[in-house]
């Protein structure tokens, strides 16, 4: 059998650079980030897929700045919504394997309890409402594709909240976070090592055919937090990068921090349909804190 072809769209973002470890030994990577292709053109992104004519494409790129995408919409859409049909559209041509990563922000925030898969949508910002549109344009072109819908990302790599955390603790004696907007923080390193394990087992042909286990599954560790929370435990684990130092966190409500977009209350995600349907579950967010920190540490 020939080798794989796995090409890793952001592969230098910080999803990226963790699928690109977890799948060192699945076959021949083709890593394209900003630097290689603009997702903002059309033509480029479609280049892109027949130029590396993979049989799995890991779709880790995104238009992530929330807040600027409030008054940049139309680069927004085209980087999250038609840049992704171009993807699904060219994996269905050769009939590769597609996952995408969408996000909790495709829901309002106003449920209590986690959110499933069949809850109907209703984004309150420009980012949610385009990464939705990534979705449907996926689910829409059809074929054997995989959306990972996820939350709070963060990891040793890029820029997030964990490592903006542990800069303004060096810089600072207190800190005011967020406390009314919950969620579930998701390391990068438990989304690439899940995916992995999910396509492994899909390419291998344990879940049937590509009928069987297509589609939309929430993938998130489990338990969840406020973002003062979030904070509290990171600074709880930081003292050999904070030298000792443990600013204090204050609790403010989202009204007290104005954005240009508005933030779900609630992002809790249920993953009990990924649990059904491939046997994965991600570690409980405490435990994937810890697992970040032990990459820090080896840096």
């Amino acid at each position: 059998m020939s080798v794989r072809r796995i090409l890793i769209v952001g592969s230098a973002g910080q999803v990226g650079v963790e699928l690109q470890r977890s799948f060192a030994d699945a076959g021949e990577i083709v890593g394209r980030d900003r630097d290689t292709v603009d997702l903002a053109v059309p033509e480029q992104v479609r280049e892109m897929v027949r130029s590396a004519a993979p049989d799995i494409i890991l779709n880790a790129a995104a238009y992530t700045a929330v807040d600027r995408a409030e008054s940049e919409p139309e680069v927004a859409m085209t980087v999250n919504a038609e840049a992704t049909r171009i993807l699904a559209e060219e994996a269905l041509r050769t009939s590769a394997l597609l996952v995408h990563y969408s996000t909790d922000y495709v829901f309002d925030g106003s449920k209590v309890g986690p959110w499933v898969e069949t809850d109907e949508p209703n984004p309150q910002n420009v980012y949610g409402a385009s990464k939705l549109a990534g979705e449907e344009a996926i689910q829409n072109v059809g074929g054997k594709y995989l959306i990972f819908r996820t939350s709070w990302v963060y990891g040793p790599h890029g820029s997030n909240f964990l490592l903006t955390m542990l800069r303004l603790g060096r810089e600072r004696e207190s800190l005011n976070v967020v406390d009314d907007q919950i969620g579930a923080p998701t390391t990068s390193i438990e989304l690439a090592n899940a995916t992995r394990t999910i396509v492994n087992g899909v390419l291998a042909g344990q879940f049937g055919a590509d009928a069987d286990w297509a589609g939309l599954y929430h993938m998130t560790c489990s338990g969840s937090v406020s973002w003062r929370g979030f904070a509290q435990a990171i600074f709880a684990r930081a003292q050999s990068q904070l030298n000792g130092k443990s600013p204090t966190v204050h609790p403010i409500p989202s009204s007290a921090y104005p954005t240009p977009a508005k933030r779900p209350h609630n992002s809790v995600l249920s993953n009990e349909k990924l649990a059904a349907r491939f046997g994965v579950r991600l570690a409980p967010w405490e435990v994937a804190l810890d697992g970040v920190f032990e990459a820090l540490g080896s840096r």
